[in-house]
């Protein structure tokens, strides 16, 4: 009879873990706020694509996109409707051209509000959604302005759409923010504001988690420092930061990498921080860099090193062995044929 309590034990329990897993229709809803607040346009379009095949509908996006004007703006919120656009209208012209299109779903019907034509009904949910993902009642009395606002439109209006649950909402919130530099206070509040709104505090930590795992934000505790002098080397943005002892910070944006180029009588070490990345010597094939990657570079190699495509890279560095008239040499950018081959 003990086995078989134990036994009913740990299947309840596997089975709470997995309904408190991040599943791959709220991962695309993640993805698609993250990089729509990070206005990144050119990596929202893959991940509209990836949200939709992962049972996202096109009513659900466009709503996801239209709540964050409120949270990044009416240009990055358009921007970003646009993108869908341009995704759905790709679809049908394959589907005109006698191929088959993705099975994308529409969703549930877009339906008018009640609330956008009652002030006070808006006014009254919208009290009472922000009073649930606060944990009780919030007046913001220094601003009676942002009060009205908060209540009447963002928890009343915006809320009263049916197209997502107050728990989605939360995660597109909680994945727009984390996007942004700046908002930590309102990224704490909505973190807590999503578990009361329906999501575990499991699920809403491996949200987190996994936007920085996969490249989405740069959850770090290094510097990242200023914009990187040695620019003119670089494809892409990066950063510089000295963190002492002859160490240098690097930090690459998606898709940023180096000149192939070669260190002269001294040895440079890259050790992997944060993020994804690549590093490659001439000649041979691309090893992958993730936290915890220790690469020693010999000199006279000649080399590159940068971030995936979809992600953020930080890598330390130093130089070791270092002897007399040691020097660094810049040759060539890594072009776009060499670099989009890495997967």
């Amino acid at each position: 009879m003990k086995r078989i309590v134990t036994f009913l034990i740990a299947i309840i329990t596997m089975a709470t873990i997995e309904a408190q897993m991040l599943t791959e229709r709220q991962q695309g809803l993640a993805a698609c706020a993250c990089l729509m607040a990070q206005g990144d346009m050119e990596r929202l379009e893959p991940a509209v694509r990836m949200a939709l095949d992962n049972g996202v509908t096109i009513n659900e996006l466009k709503e996801a996109f239209s709540q964050l004007y409120a949270y990044t703006g009416f240009p990055r919120s358009l921007n970003a409707l646009g993108v869908l656009s341009k995704v759905l209208e790709s679809s049908h012209s394959s589907e005109e051209s006698g191929k088959k299109g993705p099975n994308w779903q529409e969703g549930k019907p877009w339906t008018r509000p009640a609330e956008w034509d009652d002030a006070r009904k808006a006014y009254e949910l919208g009290k009472k959604n922000q009073t649930q993902l606060s944990g009780q009642p919030f007046d913001y009395t220094f601003c009676p302005q942002d009060d009205y606002y908060l209540k009447s439109h963002l928890f009343g209006d915006i809320f009263a759409g049916d197209q997502l649950s107050a728990a989605d909402r939360e995660i597109v919130t909680v994945a727009a923010l984390s996007g942004l530099e700046g908002v930590a206070p309102q990224l704490a509040a909505h973190k807590k504001g999503a578990v009361n709104m329906g999501n575990s505090q499991q699920l809403v930590d491996e949200l987190c988690h996994w936007l920085c795992d996969e490249g989405y934000t740069l959850n770090t505790k290094w510097p990242m420092g200023k914009p990187n002098p040695y620019g003119k080397y670089f494809i892409g943005q990066s950063y510089l930061a000295d963190v002492g002892g002859g160490v240098m910070n690097v930090t690459f944006e998606p898709r940023c990498r180096n000149n192939w180029h070669i260190h002269h009588k001294q040895v440079q070490v890259l050790i992997c921080v944060a993020g994804r990345g690549w590093y490659q010597e001439w000649g041979k094939e691309p090893q992958e860099m993730t936290p915890g990657t220790v690469i020693a570079i010999p000199a006279e190699v000649k080399h590159w090193h940068g971030a995936a495509k979809d992600s953020w890279f930080q890598h330390l560095t130093y130089h070791k062995d270092v002897q007399e008239g040691a020097s660094n040499e810049w040759c060539e950018p890594v072009s776009d044929a060499v670099y989009n081959r890495l997967k």
